[in-house]
């Protein structure tokens, strides 16, 4: 169902994440789905890719009340809770930033924002249940796009840290 960057019918141009990911010789599995106007859901992406969808994060952007942002990847049936986002960033409060600045900001529009190749590197969180998986899944930078590595390259790469940022469910 899903393909892999050596299926040889793929030749597509690659992503900024992937030009990245190959300049400093970091492994990863690049995966792709069909995508029509508007992103999918991370839950629908998890089932196009038949992956399991505690192991597919979405890169979510924040501004602190310093003014700072922040990037925090959850799971993508998860929900960020903006009161321990902040407690995890030293912030008195978070909330996410508005859709419009999402471009202008990172280079990455909705649906296609990979904590990897933003315009500028943001102090980056992941949910502590990435630590207990091999890889994980994020975008690739582009809707229709996904790759696969695994959080300790994240750590070398954008300096992800580990909090317990979900909302209990």
């Amino acid at each position: 169902k899903y393909m892999k960057k050596s299926d040889k019918k793929i030749g597509k141009e690659k992503t900024n994440v992937m030009r990245v990911l190959d300049a400093k010789k970091i492994a990863y599995n690049s995966y792709e789905y069909e995508a029509g106007e508007t992103a999918p859901s991370g839950g629908e992406v998890a089932s196009m890719l038949g992956l399991d969808p505690s192991r597919v994060f979405k890169t979510l952007v924040t501004v602190g009340a310093s003014k700072e942002h922040y990037v925090f990847m959850v799971p993508v049936l998860q929900e960020l809770d903006l009161k321990k986002a902040a407690k995890a960033a030293g912030e008195k409060s978070i909330e996410m930033i508005k859709s419009k600045e999402l471009l202008p900001l990172t280079g990455y529009v909705h649906g296609g924002c990979s904590p990897i190749g933003m315009k500028k590197q943001f102090t980056t969180f992941a949910d502590t249940s990435a630590e207990g998986f091999g890889t994980i899944y994020f975008s690739a930078g582009r809707i229709g796009h996904q790759v696969e590595l695994p959080p300790k390259e994240l750590v070398k790469l954008v300096g992800l840290r580990f909090a317990d940022i979900c909302v209990e469910k």
